[in-house]
């Protein structure tokens, strides 16, 4: 087995020079790290992982907890996620907490147990055993997507990275409401997340802008599910007076509402104009044309990563939420002529961060 001694003599330095390379704690000249590196080539060493975390106390691996199965706005963050931590020398270890707060408890303490450096997490709607969990054990930690509350006096500081979700829902709204439409349904996301919350939001704003009332019926949990979705659909056009526009607030509840809209036999947007937010990669090729609020997915979860190499260089510092801005992408399925442009719409919000916590079928437009 090549050793790091074998390393340092074939590199012409020291057995501690290779473990300044390796492990990027003191600098080196850049000719003696390029001759540390082709030895390392020539030899083939493999670094030991486990010795070097036991000198370090770093792994230099991360824990990503979030519902990556069956959602492509989460594989993207994944993306996002995997690229910058390989980016920085740093490995991926990955759970599913199905967004059920025993499980998410339960996976968090195994990827912790495995000594990863810090957490990456896209909280469930109850986070409370979790938020206990972190904050008793100090684990570096950055939420993603959905915003959570430190309990008061608990003294865990933690980071925090998702989009901007309450103007651009409202905006979606206020597009279909000058398309003509009086009657907006809602297939809102799962309750006590901070997505749904401020995606609620949005709508009762874009509602209230363009002079139509708040109708309570007119909104129905999909529970960011695909099969919830399909049911909160069929909930909504099975009203007396049924919507004549629809808004799902994800990408899974849109296929969701596609699917009761395919079983009812209905047409988009001949019989009900749909909006969503969330673009996905295959938005573009259904017939009509999705017309979405496109988040920057992948930088969601790049974001992240820095954010907790931040957080592992600086423990103590205060804690950061970034937002970043999310983009109307106009296509068809609005209802608008297949010859808009693409992109039409409200200009993208600019970048922010913020220390604040989250905000808590009839054919055609109707009359």
């Amino acid at each position: 087995m090549v050793t790091m001694a074998d390393v340092a003599r074939r590199a012409g330095v020291s057995a501690a020079t290779v473990s300044h390379v390796l492990n990027g704690t003191r600098p080196v000249l850049p000719g003696t790290q390029q001759a540390v590196l082709d030895a390392i080539d020539e030899l083939g060493y493999t670094p030991n992982t486990l010795a070097r975390s036991l000198v370090t106390s770093r792994t230099r691996s991360v824990g990503l907890a979030a519902p990556a199965t069956g959602n492509p706005h989460f594989a993207e963050i994944l993306q996002g996620v995997e690229g910058t931590a390989l980016e920085h020398g740093y490995g991926l270890l990955i759970a599913d907490p199905h967004d059920d707060p025993s499980h998410e408890r339960t996976v968090v303490q195994l990827l912790h147990e495995r000594r990863v450096d810090g957490m990456i997490i896209a909280p469930s709607p109850a986070p409370d055993a979790l938020l206990g969990y972190l904050g008793q054990h100090e684990v570096p930690t950055v939420f993603l997507d959905r915003l959570v509350e430190s309990p008061a006096g608990s003294g865990f500081r933690h980071d925090q990275v998702c989009v901007e979700n309450t103007a651009p829902m409202a905006s979606l709204v206020t597009h279909l409401a000058e398309r003509g439409h009086r009657r907006i349904g809602l297939v809102a996301g799962l309750p006590g997340l901070s997505t749904t919350a401020e995606r609620i939001t949005g709508y009762r704003h874009g509602l209230a802008r363009a002079g139509l009332p708040y109708d309570e019926r007119l909104v129905a949990h999909g529970d960011s599910r695909t099969d919830a979705a399909e049911a909160a659909t069929h909930r909504l056009l099975s009203l007396g007076a049924p919507p004549g526009a629809l808004v799902t607030a994800d990408n899974a509840m849109t296929v969701g509402a596609l699917r009761a809209l395919r079983d009812r036999g209905l047409s988009v947007p001949d019989d009900l104009a749909l909006c969503c937010f969330d673009d996905f990669s295959w938005a573009d090729l259904f017939t009509p044309r999705l017309t979405v609020i496109a988040q920057p997915s992948k930088e969601i979860g790049a974001t992240a990563v820095r954010l907790l190499l931040e957080r592992l260089a600086s423990p103590h510092r205060e804690s950061r939420t970034v937002r970043l801005p999310s983009a109307f992408v106009h296509r068809t399925s609005c209802g608008c002529p297949s010859g808009a442009p693409r992109g039409e719409g409200p200009e993208p919000e600019s970048e922010s961060e913020s220390e604040s916590e989250p905000e808590s079928a009839r054919k055609g437009p109707e009359s």
